[in-house]
């Protein structure tokens, strides 16, 4: 009989285990335990949830073989709750490197990594773990090294103790932002995905883009800017949004190419949208000990400059290829806006409640229940059975497979602290750069996009942080532009080839080349790649200081992004020959690395602004010029 229940449409076993990570969620927001108990339950929960939704895949094993090894994963999840639960109040009340460590921990220590990196596997490929790996030997054999990175290693029950015992492992900092912050806002997304918001937010963005020049193009990345502060996981932003614009942005002219590298930059982008904007921002907020909403206050003004500018070069590049806009007939075969406009009151009161003082926690919950009562206010976008039970089925399975990967990046955290390897990294980059503060910066942001390569950006940025931020630090950068300047590089790595996330995943939507998909979004993402350094020289970027130089501030990133996205989109009233795109876009660079009212930053745009305008009026005289790029034949 159960069994029957169990396989009726909509409901399993890995409903009913969501159903209870959902339930203990929303317990322990309301009775608060002690993390031993609290981070256990909800990594065991996910790693269920994980062998569940994504079952061994391995064509040369037998079906029943492959399902005997997902049961013994879940049970051996099962006993390590076990463990914890049993051994509670042992491991709580223990102190570290004096209580003893017996059988029983070692070998639940051994098991856990074990799961943990299969989990990864599973959820995110085979680099994380080849990552996690490395830093594991390196945790037993670094006495074999030469020079700075030699220490002397770590012996079993010492490693297994840093690792699953304490909450400085894979029970640390990571797990406790899943739990604390970052299930409830995919919460939050999921539920607000199953409503119809993403359609809400791709439709609003059509019909308020779709009549402009390049409209099917400003329409993605309105649409995906939006989706994407709500998803914060660039690769699903993709796969949710790009379905509906990649073949849009097709149908107006754009080649296949260009019109998924569009949607990988803009759903890109979305990690650095507030309210929500990536998973790695609720680690980031954890690691800094300061309020979530005031980090997403700090990353506004940039998200602006990034998607203004990419609106900007979008457009440019239409005019100059004669992309054309949407037909009226074609804007008007979306879904009417007005019935539907009581669908932006989940995000909106997200957003009220983080900006009264609540939790962020508190706030996520209140606006994902919001979801199921705000369609009922019109009779055209009631909800039915349908979309509740795929609202709780992809919360948790999200939660999941964010949960796993971020919660094995522990062991990468306790490695690199206790074996001091964080520090020597950054003496050594210091030591590399000769202390020059420019060359610091470009290095950390070269090892942030290759460690972003293939990893997702929670786990490149924490290796990232950990890495990094201390050698940014030294040289006088404050934390919040040093842990931003790291973040912003580690979300752009998912554009960046040779291994860009995001631009496989919307070649495959999009039936394009990767190859050029991947080249046109990190062409795309150039009019804002070098916006993390403004973070660094100028303080009022990150809406740091007095009113007046925050907006001085928000004023000069925007007219200096401008001039880069002007002379990366190649048209100023005429296509413009590379004569005139160098000096523009290197004006827009120089005033984007200056502090905001130096001489440098005002000389800057005054020049490059005086070259565009200059440049618009001849091109309105149609005046001969070497400035202008010659017509095509």
């Amino acid at each position: 009989m159960i069994a029957r229940v169990l396989r009726s449409p909509g409901l399993s076993i890995a409903f009913v285990v969501g159903l209870l990570l959902i339930a203990f969620q929303l317990w322990i927001l309301r009775y608060p335990q002690q993390p031993l108990f609290e981070r256990p339950v909800h990594l065991v929960a996910a790693l269920v949830l994980l062998f569940l939704y994504k079952p061994l895949s391995a064509p040369g094993l037998s079906p029943r073989i492959r399902v005997a090894i997902d049961r013994a994963l879940i049970a051996a999840s099962l006993a390590i709750l076990a463990y914890y639960l049993i051994g509670y109040e042992r491991l709580t009340t223990r102190m570290e490197n004096v209580s003893p460590i017996f059988s029983i921990d070692v070998v639940a220590g051994i098991a856990l990594v074990f799961l943990l990196l299969e989990g990864s596997r599973r959820a995110v490929g085979w680099i994380l773990v080849w990552v996690l790996l490395a830093f594991m030997g390196y945790a037993f054999w670094g006495n074999l090294l030469p020079g700075w990175l030699s220490f002397r290693g770590f012996d079993l029950p010492t490693a297994v103790e840093i690792a699953s015992m304490t909450t400085s492992g894979v029970l640390g900092i990571t797990t406790s932002t899943s739990v604390n912050f970052i299930f409830y806002f995919i919460l939050f997304g999921a539920f607000y995905a199953a409503v119809g918001g993403g359609q809400f937010f791709i439709d609003l963005a059509i019909r308020a883009a779709g009549r402009a020049t390049g409209g099917t193009a400003k329409a993605a990345i309105i649409g995906s800017s939006l989706m994407g502060s709500i998803s914060g996981s660039a690769v699903a932003n993709v796969v949710s949004t790009g379905v509906f614009t990649i073949p849009l942005m097709k149908r107006t002219g754009i080649p296949a190419h260009r019109a998924a590298g569009i949607e990988a930059i803009a759903s890109t982008g979305g990690q650095l949208m507030p309210p929500v904007m990536g998973v790695a921002a609720f680690i980031m907020a954890e690691m800094l000990n300061i309020p979530y909403v005031k980090l997403a206050l700090a990353g506004l003004i940039p998200a602006v400059a990034f998607y203004l500018a990419l609106l900007l070069v979008v457009d440019l590049m239409a005019r100059r290829e004669g992309v054309r806009a949407m037909t009226a007939e074609e804007v008007a075969d979306t879904a009417p806006i007005l019935p539907r406009l009581h669908l932006i009151l989940p995000p909106v009161l997200l957003i009220f409640l983080l900006i009264s003082g609540y939790s962020a926690a508190f706030a996520a919950v209140a606006a994902s229940l919001s979801c199921f009562i705000v369609p009922f206010f019109r009779r055209t976008t009631w909800i039915g059975k349908k979309e509740v039970i795929e609202a709780l089925r992809e919360a948790p399975k999200q939660a999941a497979e964010v949960a796993v990967p971020i919660a094995a990046i522990g062991l990468v955290i306790a490695v690199a602290v206790q074996s001091n390897l964080a520090l020597k990294f950054a003496s050594s980059l210091m030591a590399l750069s000769e202390g020059s503060i420019y060359a610091s910066l470009a290095l950390a942001m070269l090892g942030c996009i290759i460690m972003g390569m293939g990893l997702p950006t929670v786990a490149a940025y924490i290796i990232g942080a950990v890495l990094f931020a201390p050698a940014l630090q030294d040289l006088g950068i404050t934390p919040l532009a040093a842990h931003f300047f790291i973040f912003y590089y580690c979300v752009l790595s998912m554009v960046t080839p040779p291994v860009a996330l995001a631009s496989f995943a919307a070649a495959a939507v999009g039936k394009a080349s990767v190859g050029k998909t991947s080249l046109s979004a990190f062409g795309l993402s150039l009019v804002a790649f070098f916006v993390p350094f403004g973070f660094v020289f100028d303080p009022g970027v990150l809406a740091q200081g007095g009113a007046a130089a925050v907006l001085v501030s928000a004023f000069g990133l925007l007219i200096s992004t401008a001039l880069w996205a002007i002379a990366f989109g190649g048209w100023c009233g005429r296509p413009l020959s590379w004569t005139s795109r160098i000096p523009i876009g290197a004006a827009g660079l120089l005033a984007v690395i200056s502090p905001s009212g130096s001489i440098a930053w005002i000389a800057a745009l005054l020049l490059g602004w005086a070259l565009v305008i200059g440049i618009a009026l001849l091109s309105r005289g149609h005046v001969s010029s070497p400035l202008f790029a010659k017509p095509a034949n």
